[in-house]
């Protein structure tokens, strides 16, 4: 499967693009936030299918999974950009609901990030740390990685736990 998906990345970058004087370089950023919910319900929110309960604009089309389930190691579904310019492949490459981890694997044709939700159960709430790791393989690539990451942590990610904690107090999204 790791061949497969080193194949599947080697194939939207262009090896004369890797191949120049251009070194890929890699981005990491997190941020850790409380919701107020016991963790059997935090946690499948942070599934593909599950995120669209809150995230407003989230809409992943599934290319790939082994069944109807709604997240699954090694699933793999696609979202656009907010312009619609860029297409973005997604593989769940860890799912390890036990251990209440979940990663995904996204690539588009100039960058490649990865992004691993952790949560912790608190009794009554639940810690969520949230990591992304931004590899650039290009300039421009590069470039769009630096400016989603300021984008991404511009509110240090409280925009996701307002929005899940208004999600889980009234089953609705939160509309900014």
């Amino acid at each position: 499967m790791k061949l497969t998906i080193l194949a599947i990345f080697m194939n939207l970058v262009s090896s004369h693009e890797i191949l120049t004087e251009f070194k890929p370089q890699r981005i990491q950023q997190s941020a850790s936030f409380t919701i107020h919910e016991k963790i059997e319900n935090v946690f499948p929110l942070f599934g593909p299918i599950r995120e669209k309960d809150w995230a407003a604009g989230w809409n992943p089309e599934v290319l790939y999974s082994s069944g109807d389930v709604l997240v699954e190691e090694h699933m793999v579904f696609q979202t656009h950009a907010p312009d619609g310019k860029e297409k973005f492949i997604w593989v769940i490459t860890q799912y390890q609901p036990d251990q209440h981890l979940i990663e995904y694997t996204v690539s588009a044709r100039e960058r490649i990030w990865f992004i691993r939700v952790s949560c912790k159960d608190q009794l009554k709430s639940t810690d969520v740390t949230v990591s992304y790791t931004y590899t650039g393989l290009t300039p421009a690539g590069h470039q769009k990685n630096e400016e989603a990451l300021q984008r991404m942590f511009a509110d240090n990610l409280l925009d996701w736990r307002d929005a899940i904690n208004y999600y889980l107090q009234t089953g609705k999204q939160l509309i900014n």
